[in-house]
């Protein structure tokens, strides 16, 4: 499966909006609006909740930022140097922002369904944050282009999240809780099918080449 232009360019744009929107949380009036007004006032005024919180919207607004820069061979093969240092700083975020993600995962709104969907998100993000990084270092190129694929597709569910929330809330009426515990898988699971059938894609057309 190929992407084309007007898709990736869409997603791109997401990237950078989404990834910006951490810097909404710098301010005190955000916690009355968004997610967090579905959270008990004892884990907002948590320490412990609140750090990880701050690091896994940074650190994941970061490598949303940051990653689909990666993916232009041109750009790529002309600055290499670059592309290896966004790299380790695009995996060290994703690690950041997974450690933090799965300690945040047990509050998440919507009990156990919803915390089994982001947890299990998070242990996926950081495997194939680690599978990237590894064949990065052993030269395995191929390889790592296809965890980086599967990586940065987990990392995409930040935008998803907020794709199919508004529409199962205005558009199919939901209640919020039901909404949130299938969002909180769809916002991921879609996007890793997505990511295997480009990498099967790539895979085929090499074949046939």
């Amino acid at each position: 499966m190929k992407i084309n232009s007007f898709t990736r360019n869409l997603a791109v744009i997401f990237a950078i909006f989404i990834g910006l929107y951490p810097l909404l949380y710098l301010g005190t009036v955000i916690r009355d609006h968004g997610l967090l007004q579905t959270k008990s006032q004892e884990i907002l005024h948590s320490l412990l909740w609140e750090t990880a919180f701050y690091i896994h919207i940074s650190a994941g607004g970061f490598a949303l930022l940051t990653g689909w820069l990666q993916f232009n061979p041109k750009r790529r093969n002309r600055y290499l140097k670059f592309h290896r240092v966004l790299g380790r700083c695009y995996a060290g975020a994703v690690a950041l922002s997974g450690i933090a993600g799965l300690y945040i995962a047990f509050f998440a709104t919507g009990g156990l369904i919803s915390a089994m969907g982001f947890g299990t998100l998070a242990l996926c993000w950081l495997f194939t944050d680690m599978m990237a990084f590894k064949t990065a270092v052993q030269r395995q190129i191929d390889e790592h282009r296809r965890w980086m694929i599967i990586n940065y597709s987990l990392t995409f569910a930040a935008v998803t999240l907020r794709i199919w929330l508004p529409l199962f809330l205005a558009v199919l009426h939901f209640d919020f809780i039901p909404a949130y515990r299938a969002i909180a898988w769809l916002c991921w699971v879609p996007n890793l099918l997505l990511a295997l059938w480009i990498i099967r894609g790539k895979q085929e057309r090499q074949l046939a080449g």
